[in-house]
């Protein structure tokens, strides 16, 4: 069953979207040489706190942690703690979340610590990033599930090979279904499977967390021993990026981004629907 949102419960997620993007907006700022995954942890406890707010990831699961500080070859769903130091040159990506009113925000980013990287480093977050961007735009009315997993692989098969020979789309996670719950039908792989078919219809009313992770090498990986931090099985980097969307009548919502998507989108000939908060 794939939840359909009410314009009123659109709104609540958008309160929820706009914790997740001052958490994004705070630990960016945090993420300096010298900083630990567990500062950042801290910095965004009190984002949620100060905005009377919950943490949908502390306890989920048995997560220990209020968001994923994902470093280097680590993909996804890091563990933060006192002992990864972040150094000049790494890459981390954060995923965060909030609940307000028992409704669901989501969100990813991949951040540049300090300076120094490499050209396909920087190269890879802009390939992952975009890619995402592509799958919003392709969040129509009327289109299919699959659209959206087409739209995410043909914009990675289509930029120029990086040094280390070809992009990882990683095939064990993807994006989710998000409302009153954090992760709920529809599965969205971010490539096409002939398996999975065509998918749902996009109506207004459905929400989805869209979230490419690719790596400069293999697309497999391997979760480790304290059965959360997921790793590239060749040790490659990878970058991760999401955001939570409302299709509504009007288009689209950008619920974790600030201006609802408005700018990005609009390279993509999208309009999005206007904020439900106003």
């Amino acid at each position: 069953m794939v939840q359909i949102k009410t314009p009123e419960q659109i709104a609540k997620m958008r309160e929820a979207g706009l914790v997740v993007a001052a958490i994004h907006a705070a630990t960016r700022e945090a993420a300096v040489p010298g900083a630990t995954t567990r500062d950042l942890d801290m910095v965004a406890r009190k984002v949620i706190a100060d905005a009377g707010a919950k943490s949908n990831f502390l306890g989920y699961g048995g997560f220990p942690a209020t968001i994923c500080t994902s470093v280097n070859e680590v993909v996804v769903h890091g563990i933060p703690d006192d002992k990864t130091v972040l150094k000049d040159g790494d890459i981390i990506s954060i995923d965060a979340g909030a609940i307000v009113d028992g409704w669901h925000g989501d969100a990813a980013y991949t951040a540049f610590v300090g300076t120094g990287h490499a050209p396909e480093l920087i190269e890879l977050s802009r390939v992952t990033e975009e890619s995402m961007w592509a799958g919003i735009a392709a969040m129509k009315n009327g289109n299919r599930l699959v659209d959206i997993s087409k739209a995410i692989e043909g914009y990675i098969r289509r930029q120029p090979r990086p040094a280390t020979g070809k992009y990882g789309i990683i095939e064990d996670y993807g994006g989710h279904g998000i409302g009153s719950e954090m992760h709920m039908d529809p599965h969205l792989l971010n490539y096409v499977s002939r398996k999975r078919g065509k998918g749902i219809k996009l109506v207004p009313g459905v929400c989805l967390a869209i979230e490419p992770m690719v790596s400069l090498g293999t697309p497999r990986t391997e979760v480790l021993a304290d059965d959360w931090t997921v790793i590239t099985t060749d040790g490659t980097w990878s970058s991760h990026w999401e955001h939570s969307i409302a299709l509504t009548e009007a288009g689209p919502i950008v619920l974790t981004s600030p201006d609802c998507g408005k700018a990005k989108l609009a390279e993509y000939g999208v309009t999005t629907a206007p904020d439900p908060l106003g």
